[in-house]
């Protein structure tokens, strides 16, 4: 397999190598490489989002709610747990979805003193086509990786993020 051409990352690493011998600066190669990544991703997603008159959080609790599959139900500790946010900030993030009618608030059945979050046929429309529209960019922005090399390339990424997220 031939390698590929010098980029950015790999002039800063041997320049940093070049002014300081003394560090092991490999790590470079890799997380900067990463971070990088994140920027493009991260444009790329909003690109999509801002398309279906969403922010990105908007599309991280309707999506937890709808991968939780019918009836698109969770608590808002459940929402917390799964978007890593505090829950003040995920009672405003609700409120706001309330406001939008992409979700509403429901009394649990189980324990009238608890409210649950439902996703509405709208925020289920308006999550379903932004994913599928992430998903075809996703696609394209590996579109020069064969799927093989995708999926080495997951178990290794998977391997440096587990011990952040504790599974």
């Amino acid at each position: 397999m031939s390698q590929a051409p010098d980029d950015e990352v790999d002039r800063i690493v041997a320049a940093w190598g070049r002014e300081r011998p003394d560090l092991d600066v490999s790590p470079l190669a890799v997380l900067s490489r990463v971070s990088r990544l994140a920027r493009h991703l991260d444009l790329a997603r909003r690109a999509v989002f801002d398309a279906h008159g969403l922010e990105s959080w908007e599309f991280d609790v309707l999506s937890a709610l709808r991968r939780a599959g019918d009836p698109y139900v969770l608590t808002p500790t459940q929402l917390v747990r799964q978007t890593l946010v505090t829950s003040g900030t995920m009672t405003n993030r609700i409120s706001r979805l309330v406001e939008r009618s992409l979700v509403e608030r429901a009394a649990s059945e189980a324990d009238h003193r608890s409210t649950l979050v439902r996703l509405t046929t709208t925020g289920r429309d308006v999550v379903d086509a932004a994913l599928a529209d992430l998903v075809a960019d996703e696609r394209e922005l590996l579109h020069g990786l064969p799927a093989e090399r995708q999926a080495e390339l997951a178990q290794l990424l998977k391997g440096l993020l587990t011990p952040f997220d504790g599974s």
